[in-house]
């Protein structure tokens, strides 16, 4: 019988690695130079990180919908994503014997309680309790998950190699935000996330160390991947300024959508929360994503192939998959189901991540957005005698309801146009992004303030 190998006979090798690594940098490197290296190095390892979970995620979710058949309702829809929740709930209670669900807002409060020292569990667990959640259908992100593990790596990698406090909170910021950037391939929205959203301060050369790691995360994702874009928009038109007003409309009416997505949203987080049974709530949860994505199968795992279909201008895939599969796009009837998609869909992302789920809030927003601004145009040129490009509000309209609802425009707007490059749109989308945010700002000004996961 074969012995199994003495890890402990590597140990001492490494610990005298780090620590010569260690004694050179104290003697041959400046603190600031040192912290580029490491910044460095993070955004390498969370822009692999970032592309494996991607690639997990759709080999998962390929496997689950090749049975499939598009012109009708698919039944087993009722059970894979409740099967996703559950087991990601007996990952979390029985394997891991950790609950991480909601990792920005953890990720937050730890911040915030100044706890820098992330377990080194973090590192892994995420991205294994996503993948069973988003490959199984869970209508939500994979950018939460991703900026917990980022996190987690660069906290591990500045006290591996002894930094003081401070240094590991910009190496956690480091990490946050690559793993962002790596997973929009978006390195400035990367950079922005740690800066607007995790809200942690930091000084010009800091600033440097974070934009340095989240542009190494977002180029190795970028060249792990096949050298393509998540989010390809394919048609993608010059702005025709005529339509400005209408474009300040598109801002006010995601402003008012975020407020209900976000009501909804903290409704549900505090339903769930009441049920103190966790296999309950990984069933009722699992049982709503289950129901609503049997009705809506647009709203399956992340939804960036659907809003590809829907800024290419292939409508229909909206109704593929589902009971409504011959309703033409030129109806009514088809208006009502995108609405019903838009409104239904902040009540998938939070039984998808309040109910035991692992995920993240960031895309659920980008395809909600891109539901309203779709229904905002096709509504008007139905009813209203216009001619407003549809492709393109649906467009504008993700970083509308993003800006609202996370409260972070900036971020919104670079995410956007980053993993699309849809950078010839920059300015009616600064225009929709600006007024959502302040519509969230006049009605619920508190809120800005809030923790959001």
């Amino acid at each position: 019988m074969a012995s199994k190998p003495n890890i402990s006979f590597f140990r001492p090798w490494i610990e005298h690695v780090i620590e010569s690594t260690v004694q050179w940098r104290v003697k041959h490197v400046s603190d600031q130079a040192f912290l580029f290296i490491l910044a460095v190095g993070t955004g390498l390892i969370c822009g692999a990180f970032a592309a494996l979970l991607k690639a997990i995620i759709h080999h998962l979710a390929v496997y689950f919908k090749v049975g499939l058949h598009m012109d009708g309702p698919n039944y087993t829809l009722l059970l894979i994503p409740l099967l996703g929740i559950v087991l990601t709930g007996i990952y979390q209670r029985y394997i891991l014997r950790h609950n991480i669900e909601h990792g920005v807002r953890r990720l937050q409060n730890s911040i915030a309680a100044n706890h820098y020292m992330l377990p080194p569990y973090l590192m892994w667990a995420p991205m294994i309790a996503s993948s069973l959640t988003l490959g199984f259908g869970g209508s939500a992100g994979s950018e939460g998950p991703i900026a917990t593990t980022g996190a987690a790596v660069g906290s591990n990698v500045a006290r591996l190699f002894r930094l003081d406090k401070r240094m590991i909170l910009i190496m956690v910021g480091c990490g946050a935000g690559a793993g962002i950037a790596g997973i929009f391939k978006a390195p400035i929205g990367g950079m922005l996330f740690t800066l607007e959203v995790m809200r942690i301060e930091l000084t010009t050369v800091s600033v440097m160390a974070l934009l340095m790691s989240c542009i190494t995360a977002a180029m190795t994702a970028y060249v792990l991947s096949g050298y393509t874009v998540d989010l390809s928009y394919l048609q993608m038109e010059q702005f025709d300024a005529s339509v400005i007003p209408w474009v300040i409309l598109l801002g006010v009416a995601t402003g008012f959508y975020s407020l209900y997505y976000s009501d909804v949203m903290d409704r549900m987080g505090v339903l769930f929360s009441k049920i103190h049974n966790p296999w309950y709530r990984n069933i009722i949860s699992g049982v709503i994503l289950s129901a609503i994505l049997f009705v809506f199968p647009a709203m399956y795992g992340e939804g960036y192939d659907m809003m590809g279909h829907l800024l290419n201008g292939d409508f229909s895939a909206l109704t593929s998959n589902s009971p409504f599969f011959e309703v033409t796009t030129a109806s009514w009837q088809f208006l009502l189901i995108v609405g019903g998609i838009a409104l239904s869909k902040c009540f998938a992302a939070s039984s998808s991540n309040s109910g035991g789920g692992v995920a993240g809030d960031f895309a659920p927003t980008l395809f909600a957005g891109c539901m309203v601004g779709f229904f905002f145009a096709s509504a008007l040129n139905e009813f209203c005698g216009l001619d407003l490009p549809v492709s393109g509000f649906a467009f504008m309209g993700m970083a509308g309801v993003m800006s609202g609802a996370i409260r972070a425009p900036l971020m919104a707007l670079f995410l956007t146009v980053e993993m699309t490059d849809g950078f010839i749109l920059f300015l009616p989308l600064l225009v929709v992004s600006a007024v959502s945010f302040g519509i969230v700002r006049i009605f619920r000004p508190a809120r800005y303030y809030k923790n959001f996961s």
